[in-house]
């Protein structure tokens, strides 16, 4: 029955790093339609999603049926509580990438009121802290979830300044408001895919040390 279980865990541990894995993609895909205005890359990123929904439901399933028919120890018990949490914030990245790739389309014709670089660079740390939180699972390695937790600050000051940039623009040119808006919007799904990483990282600690840390 153990050796049964552990393939399983194992099993499930494959199908969320999958997971994990098409998020980070989706998100790269969004932004890259954003940047380069690329209404064709734009649907595909939203079509993914479905994947990773679809994914959701199987891992979901599966670890209930663990918890039914195999009535795991404490421990394992947090780990497929943790990975039933994980898979939550994982679907909601998907999420926040797909508003990132609507709005890229509907941008897809706009000139852009500046060149797009702090964007790209608050996406690039919100990809790097997907990674290395799927490698601190698959680790169980609480140092590595800690520390990819603290990114989120970076992140967070970068969206701060952007705001502020942004809202500076706005009182010179009122004209392109709609613009702006669509641009913060970009910036605060951003910081929420960050969030959610860091929600996943809190989960792997609870996961390996039962210990509950917010950060």
């Amino acid at each position: 029955m153990r050796e049964y279980f552990d393939k399983e865990i194992k099993h499930l541990n494959n199908l969320l790093l999958e997971m994990g894995e098409k998020s980070e993609q989706l998100i790269e895909m969004s932004i890259e339609s954003l940047l380069n205005q690329d209404i064709e890359l734009a649907d595909k990123a939203i079509e993914l999603d479905k994947d990773i929904d679809n994914m959701e439901i199987i891992i979901e399933k599966k670890c209930l049926e663990l918890i039914v028919l195999q009535q795991p120890m404490a421990k394992d018990l947090r780990e497929i509580s943790a990975i039933l949490k994980i898979i939550t914030d994982i679907e909601r990245i998907g999420d926040n990438g797909v508003n990132i790739a609507k709005i890229s389309k509907k941008l897809s014709k706009e000139k852009y009121i500046k060149p797009l670089v702090d964007i790209p660079k608050m996406a690039n740390i919100s990809k790097e802290m997907i990674k290395k939180s799927l490698e601190s699972f698959i680790k169980k390695d609480v140092e590595l979830a800690k520390e990819t937790a603290r990114m989120d600050d970076i992140v967070d000051d970068i969206y701060g300044y952007i705001y502020r940039e942004l809202l500076e623009i706005l009182t010179q040119k009122k004209q392109i408001m709609y613009q702006v808006i669509d641009l913060l919007f970009v910036g605060r799904h951003i910081e929420r895919i960050a969030d959610h990483t860091t929600n996943i990282c809190e989960r792997i600690i609870y996961m390996v040390d039962g210990k509950r840390i917010n950060y």
